[in-house]
């Protein structure tokens, strides 16, 4: 499929999409936001990748929400601006719920959305200078749909914090609190990414997809219920064809075939 404002490329068993608005530091519109939920359900489904990258074309990785975009929606009904919110949402809940690992390649600023983009990611490395901030407060607005993935992410303290001054803040922040895994150069970057490929590419690819099911059901169900998913989890996971094919490797000392 053609993308307008994003871009797909795939390397062997990784997949790496690109937000493609550059001029508009991949500020993200309706149109964006279709495309990526289209890219997303298709590779979420497409067995051939193990990997994705999430990243943006330019200087910027994503400053949020289009401006126009936001301006735009000052003047449509509450029925109209529901449904906008939800098509927003939907595509925050695709990249967070994707089956593969996540890799986030924030290679500038990520700011308001762009900044709830980088929390979906199951792993995220930002060059140094790259600064984020949830900045929506600063227009008179609150980081509503991303709220749900962010608070999760960095935690009540900080998510109270930052949401109420609006403060962009560095890298070193981002990664003190939890929102970012790694800090490097620009230079550096990419042989960064291309370290965390390599260790995603070496677990089981079903154990991942249900590793990060696990994360989510601990944390949103009732003890009881949380305590019953991990029992019949790890029972399914031991008679499963991975699991025997990962123990049987382990037990004759080489790599699984994945």
């Amino acid at each position: 499929m053609s993308y307008q404002l994003i871009s797909i490329s795939q390397q062997a068993a990784v997949t790496t999409v690109s937000l493609n608005r550059p001029e508009l530091h991949n500020a993200f519109n309706p149109e964006l936001i279709g495309e990526l939920r289209q890219a997303l359900t298709a590779i979420a489904t497409d067995s051939s990748t193990r990997v994705v990258i999430l990243t943006g074309n330019g200087p910027s990785f994503s400053a949020g929400g289009d401006l126009s975009w936001m301006q735009a929606s000052a003047s449509y009904t509450a029925e109209q601006n529901i449904a906008d919110a939800e098509n927003l949402d939907a595509m925050f809940d695709l990249l967070n719920s994707m089956p593969q690992p996540v890799i986030g390649r924030i290679n500038g600023a990520a700011l308001g959305g762009g900044a709830g983009l980088v929390a979906c990611c199951d792993l995220a490395v930002a060059v140094e200078q790259a600064k984020f901030g949830f900045t929506e407060v600063k227009l008179g607005l609150i980081p509503a749909v991303i709220a749900q993935y962010v608070v999760p992410k960095i935690g009540v303290s900080q998510s109270r914090a930052l949401f109420i001054s609006g403060e962009r803040f560095s890298a070193e922040r981002a990664f003190e609190i939890g929102l970012i895994h790694a800090i490097t150069s620009e230079d550096e970057l990419d042989q960064t990414v291309g370290y965390l490929v390599e260790r995603m590419l070496s677990g089981g690819p079903q154990a991942m997809a249900q590793a990060k099911k696990l994360v989510q059901a601990i944390w949103e169900m009732e003890r009881s219920a949380a305590k019953r998913y991990a029992i019949e989890a790890i029972a399914q996971a031991r008679t499963s064809a991975e699991g025997q094919t990962g123990l049987a490797a382990f037990l004759n000392k080489r790599k699984p075939q994945w």
